[in-house]
Protein backbone atom coordinates (compact mmCIF):
# COMPACT_ATOMS: atom_id res chain seq x y z
CA UNK A 1 0.00 0.00 0.00
CA UNK A 2 1.06 3.30 -1.04
CA UNK A 3 2.75 5.48 1.96
CA UNK A 4 0.12 8.69 0.62
CA UNK A 5 -3.12 6.18 0.09
CA UNK A 6 -2.31 4.51 3.65
CA UNK A 7 -2.29 8.08 5.40
CA UNK A 8 -5.78 9.09 3.85
CA UNK A 9 -6.85 5.76 5.05
CA UNK A 10 -6.32 6.53 8.86
CA UNK A 11 -7.38 9.72 8.51
CA UNK A 12 -10.57 8.66 6.58
CA UNK A 13 -10.61 5.86 9.69
CA UNK A 14 -10.71 8.82 12.25
CA UNK A 15 -13.74 10.65 11.02
CA UNK A 16 -15.28 7.54 10.26
CA UNK A 17 -17.80 7.79 13.01
CA UNK A 18 -19.01 10.81 12.02
CA UNK A 19 -19.21 10.88 8.25
CA UNK A 20 -20.40 6.85 8.17
CA UNK A 21 -23.72 7.82 9.65
CA UNK A 22 -22.42 6.58 13.21
CA UNK A 23 -22.12 10.56 14.44
CA UNK A 24 -24.84 13.18 13.41
CA UNK A 25 -23.67 15.50 10.91
CA UNK A 26 -24.27 18.49 13.11
CA UNK A 27 -22.34 19.96 16.14
CA UNK A 28 -22.74 17.97 19.23
CA UNK A 29 -22.14 18.63 22.53
CA UNK A 30 -19.72 16.79 24.46
CA UNK A 31 -20.04 16.79 28.45
CA UNK A 32 -16.80 17.68 30.50
CA UNK A 33 -14.56 14.32 31.11
CA UNK A 34 -15.79 14.66 34.70
CA UNK A 35 -19.00 15.00 33.75
CA UNK A 36 -18.65 11.78 31.45
CA UNK A 37 -17.26 9.34 34.21
CA UNK A 38 -19.69 10.45 36.61
CA UNK A 39 -22.28 9.74 34.10
CA UNK A 40 -20.74 6.16 33.37
CA UNK A 41 -20.58 5.25 36.79
CA UNK A 42 -23.75 5.53 37.47
CA UNK A 43 -25.37 2.54 38.75
CA UNK A 44 -28.16 1.41 36.98
CA UNK A 45 -29.95 -1.78 37.73
CA UNK A 46 -32.76 -1.82 34.62
CA UNK A 47 -34.64 -5.55 36.55
CA UNK A 48 -35.73 -3.45 38.84
CA UNK A 49 -37.29 -0.85 37.17
CA UNK A 50 -41.47 -0.32 36.90
CA UNK A 51 -41.13 0.69 33.13
CA UNK A 52 -38.55 -2.36 32.38
CA UNK A 53 -40.60 -5.15 34.34
CA UNK A 54 -43.79 -3.80 32.39
CA UNK A 55 -41.55 -4.25 29.07
CA UNK A 56 -40.34 -7.52 30.19
CA UNK A 57 -44.42 -8.48 31.08
CA UNK A 58 -45.74 -7.65 26.88
CA UNK A 59 -42.72 -9.47 25.75
CA UNK A 60 -43.94 -12.29 28.03
CA UNK A 61 -47.48 -12.04 26.87
CA UNK A 62 -47.02 -11.21 23.13
CA UNK A 63 -43.72 -13.67 22.30
CA UNK A 64 -43.95 -16.15 25.01
CA UNK A 65 -40.36 -15.45 26.59
CA UNK A 66 -39.33 -16.45 30.27
CA UNK A 67 -40.01 -13.30 32.60
CA UNK A 68 -36.77 -14.67 35.23
CA UNK A 69 -34.70 -15.28 32.53
CA UNK A 70 -35.23 -11.96 30.73
CA UNK A 71 -34.83 -10.04 34.28
CA UNK A 72 -31.56 -11.65 34.95
CA UNK A 73 -30.56 -10.72 31.49
CA UNK A 74 -31.53 -7.05 32.06
CA UNK A 75 -29.53 -6.69 35.43
CA UNK A 76 -26.47 -6.97 33.34
CA UNK A 77 -27.24 -4.33 31.10
CA UNK A 78 -24.66 -1.53 31.85
CA UNK A 79 -26.15 2.26 30.96
CA UNK A 80 -24.52 3.84 28.45
CA UNK A 81 -24.58 7.73 28.95
CA UNK A 82 -22.09 7.66 25.87
CA UNK A 83 -25.15 6.78 23.65
CA UNK A 84 -26.80 9.31 25.10
CA UNK A 85 -24.55 12.17 24.49
CA UNK A 86 -23.92 11.06 21.21
CA UNK A 87 -27.54 10.93 19.98
CA UNK A 88 -28.60 14.38 21.34
CA UNK A 89 -29.47 16.41 18.88
CA UNK A 90 -27.19 19.57 17.72
CA UNK A 91 -28.04 23.12 19.42
CA UNK A 92 -30.56 24.99 16.74
CA UNK A 93 -28.15 27.08 16.53
CA UNK A 94 -25.63 25.23 14.94
CA UNK A 95 -25.25 25.44 11.12
CA UNK A 96 -25.19 21.81 8.82
CA UNK A 97 -23.44 22.72 5.86
CA UNK A 98 -23.85 20.38 2.59
CA UNK A 99 -20.49 21.23 1.12
CA UNK A 100 -18.79 20.20 4.34
CA UNK A 101 -20.62 17.20 4.68
CA UNK A 102 -20.41 16.18 1.39
CA UNK A 103 -16.80 16.47 0.95
CA UNK A 104 -15.89 14.34 4.42
CA UNK A 105 -18.07 11.29 2.61
CA UNK A 106 -16.40 11.60 -0.84
CA UNK A 107 -12.82 11.59 0.16
CA UNK A 108 -10.46 10.25 -2.21
CA UNK A 109 -10.12 7.29 -0.23
CA UNK A 110 -13.44 6.17 0.33
CA UNK A 111 -14.00 6.21 -3.60
CA UNK A 112 -10.69 3.97 -3.95
CA UNK A 113 -11.18 1.19 -1.32
CA UNK A 114 -14.61 1.27 -2.52
CA UNK A 115 -13.38 0.48 -6.04
CA UNK A 116 -11.47 -2.30 -4.23
CA UNK A 117 -14.33 -3.76 -2.70
CA UNK A 118 -16.72 -3.57 -5.74
CA UNK A 119 -14.21 -5.26 -7.91
CA UNK A 120 -13.56 -8.04 -4.73
CA UNK A 121 -17.22 -8.36 -4.61
CA UNK A 122 -18.33 -8.32 -8.10
CA UNK A 123 -20.39 -11.54 -8.76
CA UNK A 124 -22.47 -10.85 -5.94
CA UNK A 125 -23.08 -7.56 -6.62
CA UNK A 126 -23.92 -8.17 -10.08
CA UNK A 127 -26.16 -10.84 -8.72
CA UNK A 128 -28.02 -8.66 -6.58
CA UNK A 129 -28.59 -5.84 -8.90
CA UNK A 130 -30.36 -7.87 -11.01
CA UNK A 131 -32.32 -9.98 -8.84
CA UNK A 132 -33.82 -6.91 -7.12
CA UNK A 133 -32.97 -3.68 -10.07
CA UNK A 134 -30.71 -1.84 -8.08
CA UNK A 135 -27.52 -0.44 -9.62
CA UNK A 136 -24.68 -2.00 -8.15
CA UNK A 137 -23.11 1.58 -7.31
CA UNK A 138 -25.95 2.28 -5.06
CA UNK A 139 -25.11 -0.89 -3.30
CA UNK A 140 -21.43 -0.11 -3.07
CA UNK A 141 -22.16 3.63 -2.07
CA UNK A 142 -24.42 3.15 0.81
CA UNK A 143 -21.96 0.49 2.23
CA UNK A 144 -19.42 2.45 2.11
CA UNK A 145 -20.72 5.39 3.97
CA UNK A 146 -22.22 2.96 6.49
CA UNK A 147 -18.71 1.22 7.49
CA UNK A 148 -16.24 2.01 5.07
CA UNK A 149 -16.94 -1.33 3.26
CA UNK A 150 -17.20 -3.54 6.73
CA UNK A 151 -14.23 -1.98 7.86
CA UNK A 152 -15.74 -0.10 10.88
CA UNK A 153 -19.16 -1.44 12.34
CA UNK A 154 -19.15 -0.31 15.80
CA UNK A 155 -18.45 -1.28 19.47
CA UNK A 156 -21.11 -0.92 21.63
CA UNK A 157 -22.63 -3.67 22.94
CA UNK A 158 -26.04 -3.44 21.50
CA UNK A 159 -27.96 -5.14 24.33
CA UNK A 160 -26.57 -2.24 26.31
CA UNK A 161 -27.32 0.19 23.63
CA UNK A 162 -30.68 -0.77 22.75
CA UNK A 163 -31.95 -0.91 26.45
CA UNK A 164 -30.50 3.01 27.55
CA UNK A 165 -31.77 4.16 24.42
CA UNK A 166 -35.40 2.90 25.17
CA UNK A 167 -35.63 3.44 29.02
CA UNK A 168 -33.61 6.51 29.34
CA UNK A 169 -33.65 8.83 25.79
CA UNK A 170 -37.53 9.97 26.26
CA UNK A 171 -37.12 11.49 22.68
CA UNK A 172 -37.09 8.37 20.78
CA UNK A 173 -38.10 6.06 23.31
CA UNK A 174 -41.07 4.47 21.61
CA UNK A 175 -38.30 3.62 18.59
CA UNK A 176 -36.41 2.12 20.54
CA UNK A 177 -38.44 -0.02 22.80
CA UNK A 178 -39.78 -1.57 19.53
CA UNK A 179 -36.08 -2.48 18.57
CA UNK A 180 -34.87 -3.71 21.69
CA UNK A 181 -38.12 -6.28 21.17
CA UNK A 182 -37.01 -6.76 17.45
CA UNK A 183 -33.29 -7.51 19.05
CA UNK A 184 -34.92 -9.90 21.52
CA UNK A 185 -36.56 -11.69 18.82
CA UNK A 186 -33.48 -11.74 16.68
CA UNK A 187 -31.05 -13.22 19.04
CA UNK A 188 -33.87 -15.58 20.10
CA UNK A 189 -34.70 -16.63 16.82
CA UNK A 190 -30.80 -17.34 15.88
CA UNK A 191 -29.51 -18.20 19.38
CA UNK A 192 -27.06 -15.82 19.72
CA UNK A 193 -25.42 -14.49 22.65
CA UNK A 194 -27.77 -11.77 24.41
CA UNK A 195 -24.28 -9.79 24.76
CA UNK A 196 -21.79 -10.61 21.70
CA UNK A 197 -23.31 -7.73 18.79
CA UNK A 198 -21.54 -4.94 18.82
CA UNK A 199 -22.51 -2.21 16.31
CA UNK A 200 -23.46 1.56 16.56
CA UNK A 201 -24.20 3.98 19.13
CA UNK A 202 -28.05 3.30 17.81
CA UNK A 203 -28.06 -0.27 17.85
CA UNK A 204 -27.27 -0.62 13.98
CA UNK A 205 -25.21 -3.51 13.24
CA UNK A 206 -22.45 -5.52 10.32
CA UNK A 207 -21.65 -4.17 7.65
CA UNK A 208 -24.52 -2.46 5.82
CA UNK A 209 -25.65 -1.17 9.53
CA UNK A 210 -28.85 -2.38 10.02
CA UNK A 211 -31.25 -2.16 13.02
CA UNK A 212 -32.62 -4.99 14.02
CA UNK A 213 -36.42 -4.87 13.09
CA UNK A 214 -34.64 -4.26 9.25
CA UNK A 215 -32.77 -7.61 9.97
CA UNK A 216 -36.10 -9.20 10.51
CA UNK A 217 -37.95 -7.70 7.85
CA UNK A 218 -35.10 -7.09 4.87
CA UNK A 219 -31.98 -9.04 5.20
CA UNK A 220 -31.89 -12.39 2.98
CA UNK A 221 -29.75 -15.50 3.23
CA UNK A 222 -28.09 -14.23 -0.37
CA UNK A 223 -25.34 -16.89 -0.54
CA UNK A 224 -27.54 -19.23 0.11
CA UNK A 225 -25.28 -21.30 2.86
CA UNK A 226 -29.10 -21.59 5.27
CA UNK A 227 -28.18 -18.67 7.85
CA UNK A 228 -28.28 -14.71 7.31
CA UNK A 229 -25.25 -13.17 8.45
CA UNK A 230 -24.74 -9.36 7.83
CA UNK A 231 -21.77 -8.98 10.33
CA UNK A 232 -19.04 -11.02 8.25
CA UNK A 233 -20.64 -12.33 5.58
CA UNK A 234 -20.49 -9.55 2.28
CA UNK A 235 -22.61 -11.37 0.08
CA UNK A 236 -25.49 -11.41 2.53
CA UNK A 237 -25.11 -7.87 3.19
CA UNK A 238 -24.97 -6.99 -0.39
CA UNK A 239 -28.39 -8.62 -1.41
CA UNK A 240 -29.61 -7.04 1.73
CA UNK A 241 -29.26 -3.66 1.32
CA UNK A 242 -31.00 -3.98 -2.55
CA UNK A 243 -33.57 -5.92 -0.09
CA UNK A 244 -34.50 -2.73 1.79
CA UNK A 245 -34.31 -0.56 -0.90
CA UNK A 246 -36.89 -2.60 -2.87
CA UNK A 247 -38.93 -3.26 -0.27
CA UNK A 248 -39.20 0.68 0.54
CA UNK A 249 -40.32 1.55 -2.95
CA UNK A 250 -37.27 1.50 -5.40
CA UNK A 251 -38.26 2.11 -9.15
CA UNK A 252 -35.60 0.00 -11.50
CA UNK A 253 -34.56 2.06 -13.82
CA UNK A 254 -35.74 5.74 -12.60
CA UNK A 255 -33.46 8.49 -11.80
CA UNK A 256 -32.99 9.70 -8.20
CA UNK A 257 -33.42 13.29 -8.93
CA UNK A 258 -33.43 16.14 -11.04
CA UNK A 259 -31.93 19.54 -11.33
CA UNK A 260 -33.86 22.61 -10.38
CA UNK A 261 -34.35 25.86 -11.66
CA UNK A 262 -35.90 28.35 -8.60
CA UNK A 263 -37.42 31.58 -10.17
CA UNK A 264 -38.13 32.86 -6.87
CA UNK A 265 -36.30 31.39 -3.70
CA UNK A 266 -38.66 33.22 -1.49
CA UNK A 267 -41.76 31.38 -2.52
CA UNK A 268 -40.48 28.09 -1.86
CA UNK A 269 -40.29 27.62 1.93
CA UNK A 270 -44.03 26.12 2.01
CA UNK A 271 -42.26 23.51 -0.12
CA UNK A 272 -39.56 22.93 2.15
CA UNK A 273 -42.24 22.93 4.68
CA UNK A 274 -43.84 19.95 3.16
CA UNK A 275 -41.21 17.83 3.84
CA UNK A 276 -39.20 15.21 1.30
CA UNK A 277 -41.94 13.01 0.21
CA UNK A 278 -42.41 13.42 -3.98
CA UNK A 279 -46.10 14.08 -4.23
CA UNK A 280 -46.22 17.17 -6.57
CA UNK A 281 -45.39 16.94 -10.62
CA UNK A 282 -43.15 19.39 -12.51
CA UNK A 283 -46.45 20.86 -13.43
CA UNK A 284 -47.50 21.95 -10.27
CA UNK A 285 -44.15 22.55 -8.83
CA UNK A 286 -44.21 25.58 -11.32
CA UNK A 287 -46.63 27.19 -9.82
CA UNK A 288 -43.99 27.93 -7.13
CA UNK A 289 -41.79 28.92 -9.93
CA UNK A 290 -39.81 25.99 -10.13
CA UNK A 291 -38.49 24.38 -13.35
CA UNK A 292 -35.45 21.76 -14.07
CA UNK A 293 -33.25 21.90 -17.45
CA UNK A 294 -33.96 17.84 -17.64
CA UNK A 295 -36.23 16.14 -19.04
CA UNK A 296 -38.87 14.84 -16.22
CA UNK A 297 -41.47 12.72 -17.13
CA UNK A 298 -44.52 14.44 -16.32
CA UNK A 299 -45.91 12.42 -14.09
CA UNK A 300 -43.19 11.57 -12.24
CA UNK A 301 -44.24 12.61 -7.80
CA UNK A 302 -41.11 15.50 -6.95
CA UNK A 303 -40.04 16.96 -3.50
CA UNK A 304 -38.22 20.03 -3.43
CA UNK A 305 -34.62 18.92 -1.42
CA UNK A 306 -33.26 21.91 0.43
CA UNK A 307 -28.97 21.08 1.59
CA UNK A 308 -28.52 24.28 3.70
CA UNK A 309 -24.90 25.23 3.52
CA UNK A 310 -23.93 26.74 6.37
CA UNK A 311 -23.22 30.65 5.12
CA UNK A 312 -22.89 29.99 1.84
CA UNK A 313 -26.07 29.91 -0.42
CA UNK A 314 -28.72 26.65 0.01
CA UNK A 315 -28.10 24.16 -2.76
CA UNK A 316 -31.43 22.64 -4.27
CA UNK A 317 -32.34 19.47 -5.91
CA UNK A 318 -35.58 17.75 -6.92
CA UNK A 319 -35.95 14.55 -5.33
CA UNK A 320 -37.41 11.66 -7.40
CA UNK A 321 -38.96 8.40 -5.95
CA UNK A 322 -35.74 7.03 -5.22
CA UNK A 323 -34.45 9.61 -3.47
CA UNK A 324 -36.81 9.15 -1.04
CA UNK A 325 -36.57 5.65 -0.59
CA UNK A 326 -32.59 6.15 0.05
CA UNK A 327 -33.61 8.58 2.78
CA UNK A 328 -35.51 5.07 4.71
CA UNK A 329 -32.13 4.36 5.10
CA UNK A 330 -31.28 7.08 7.25
CA UNK A 331 -33.75 10.16 7.09
CA UNK A 332 -31.36 12.68 6.11
CA UNK A 333 -31.33 14.71 2.74
CA UNK A 334 -27.40 15.20 3.50
CA UNK A 335 -26.91 11.48 3.35
CA UNK A 336 -29.23 10.16 0.55
CA UNK A 337 -27.27 13.38 -1.73
CA UNK A 338 -23.75 11.76 -0.70
CA UNK A 339 -25.04 8.22 -1.29
CA UNK A 340 -25.98 9.23 -4.62
CA UNK A 341 -22.82 11.80 -5.35
CA UNK A 342 -20.60 8.78 -4.33
CA UNK A 343 -22.16 6.50 -6.23
CA UNK A 344 -21.64 8.36 -9.55
CA UNK A 345 -18.12 8.94 -8.25
CA UNK A 346 -17.35 5.55 -8.30
CA UNK A 347 -19.55 4.45 -11.14
CA UNK A 348 -17.65 7.32 -13.49
CA UNK A 349 -14.09 5.46 -11.82
CA UNK A 350 -14.71 2.14 -12.81
CA UNK A 351 -15.67 2.77 -16.03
Amino acid sequence: MHTLFRLRLLRTLAVLAMVAGLIPSGVVAQPTDSARREAEAREVDYSTRADVRAFVRELVSQHGFDQDELLKLFAQVRYQARVVSLMTPPPPTAKRSWTTYRGRVLDPVRVEVGLAFWREHQESLRRASERYGVPQEIIVSIIGIETMYGRYTGNFRVLDTLTTLAFDYPRRAEFFRSELEQFLLLIRDQRLDPFGPRGSYAGAMGVPQFMPGSIRRHAVDFDGDGRIDLMRNVGDAVGSVASFLVNHGWRTGEPTHFSVRLADESKVAPLIEAGIEPKLTLSQLAAFGISSPQIVPPAMPLALIDLPNGDEPTVYTLGAPNFYVITRYNRSSFYAMAVIDLATELRNARN
